[in-house]
């Protein structure tokens, strides 16, 4: 074999000096993987199956810089795998066939199955995701999928069951300070305390914990962020040529702009929509507002939030507030009238009326409970009373013989059964208007049910 030529290691050194910061950094082997200990832990899960030799399928899923590629790829290389990689956004059924027709020859002559990678594998359609099961099934592959979605929501169920499932966490500020620190000092793939020109990095404490934190678990945001503080020569007031000072206003302006931790269609769409509503419901106007600026930050469609609200104010205010509803509606009249940025007014005012509003659910629990009566069997007749009269022959069949027109009633109500048995589906809570409700329902009921009639008022 021939030795490299000193052509071939300056092109590798200059392949090397072109790589990002985070790509140079990323851990060597399960041992330098960072922030994950809840699955790598030595006699844990994922340790076993590689002292196995044996990784079957596996789903990563977790947000966005926790390291999903890059412990595929570790896992790869402790089994002694070869690798095949596809992204789910640039690959069809017709790639994954081929690389499961590669999997299997090299399988026929007596290698080890490959592992199959495939990144962003939420965004596979049914067929595609289909495609694996049988490879999956004959360990003709270990396949790994990457994805930032709730895999329940977004893979098929046949492929969940064949699939061992693990959580990627983001990394926290500890762990974060810990990688920013190795990526300065370290000599070989890092920093090396200098930048490109030469110059000693100097960073100080408030700088690492502000990268730390505000790139909400994301390693690579962070180590990118670290390379862009360090590349534009650190704080800008500083005149010292021989050193480049990341100092916290150097760490601020390093931040790439936008919303860590949002993805809106994956488990943060789901997450922070169900913080929202949890927050109108439990009344606390200060978190709804802000799950609520989360969202709009993250570029959250209003019409979906408007929706939810919508269906909030019937399904958790309800008659305790009878202006919530048309209230919500209006909201979502205005917000598809004016759009954003003027549109973040309305839904604040929205969701501030609905987190302050009297709560009550007791419509929801009626229509809830009446239908599952209906889906378990128990299916009321209409009464003859009450059974259509507008042709001929009703009459004949009896069809409304004993109905009381209840407009001609003292009081506006009439004494009659109108469902044939005794039910109480709704019952108004005592808060808001619905106490109202409740007081009246009760005087109602009893003058149906004891067959007299209201008093006029």
């Amino acid at each position: 074999m021939n030795e490299p030529s000193l052509f071939d290691n300056q092109e590798a050194d200059h392949l090397k000096a072109a790589m990002p910061l985070a790509a140079r950094m990323r851990p060597r082997s399960l041992d330098e993987m960072v922030g994950q200990s809840h699955l790598l832990a030595e006699k844990g899960l994922l340790r076993r199956m590689v002292a196995a030799g044996r990784l079957g399928s596996i789903l990563l899923h977790g947000p966005p810089g926790t390291g999903k590629t890059t412990l595929a790829t570790l896992l790869a290389s402790a089994v002694g795998a070869d690798w095949i990689q596809l992204n789910a956004i640039s690959s069809g059924v017709k790639d994954v066939r081929e690389a499961l027709a590669s999997a299997r020859d090299r399988v026929a002559t007596g290698q080890r199955p490959p592992v199959l990678f495939i990144d962003e594998i939420h965004r596979f359609n049914k067929s595609q995701q289909d495609a694996l099961l049988a490879d999956v099934e004959s360990g003709v592959i270990h396949l790994i999928g990457a994805t930032t979605s709730n895999p329940h929501f977004a893979v098929n169920a046949a492929l969940i069951s064949r699939s061992r499932l693990f959580d990627l966490r983001p990394i926290d500020a500890k762990d974060m300070q810990a990688v920013l620190r190795t990526a300065i000092e370290n000599t070989e793939r890092g920093l090396g305390k200098r930048d490109r020109q030469g110059r000693r990095i100097e960073i100080t404490d408030d700088a690492i914990e502000h990268l730390a934190t505000a790139c909400d678990g994301d390693a690579r945001r962070a180590l990118t962020a670290l390379e862009l503080a360090v590349d534009s020569g650190g704080s800008s007031d500083r005149t010292d040529t021989q050193a480049v000072v990341v100092d916290i206003e150097a760490a601020r302006t390093a931040i790439v702009p936008g919303v860590a931790g949002y993805d809106g269609t994956g488990d943060d769409h789901y997450d922070l929509a169900s913080a929202l509503i949890k927050s109108i419901r439990g009344s606390d106007v200060d978190a709804a507002i802000y799950w609520l600026a989360r969202m709009l930050e993250g570029g959250e469609d209003i019409r979906f939030l408007c929706r939810r609200l919508v269906i909030l104010a019937s399904e958790d205010v309800g008659n305790a507030d009878p202006q919530a509803l048309p209230l919500a509606v209006s909201a979502m009249q205005a917000c598809e009238m004016i759009g954003l940025p003027e549109a973040q007014l309305t839904l604040a005012q929205t969701v501030a009326y609905l987190a302050l509003a009297p709560k009550s659910n007791a419509a929801t629990i009626a229509i809830g409970t009446a239908r599952r009566e209906i889906k378990s069997g128990t299916v009321l007749p209409v009464p003859m009373a009450l059974r259509c009269t507008h042709y001929a022959a009703s009459k004949s069949l009896g069809h409304g013989e004993g109905y009381v027109y209840a407009h001609d009633e003292p009081g506006g109500i009439a004494a009659m059964d109108y469902l044939g048995v005794d039910r109480s589906y709704y019952q108004p809570v005592d808060r808001g208007f619905e106490a109202v409700l409740q007081d009246r329902l009760k005087q109602i009921r009893s003058q149906i049910r004891a067959g007299t009639t209201a008093p006029e008022t």
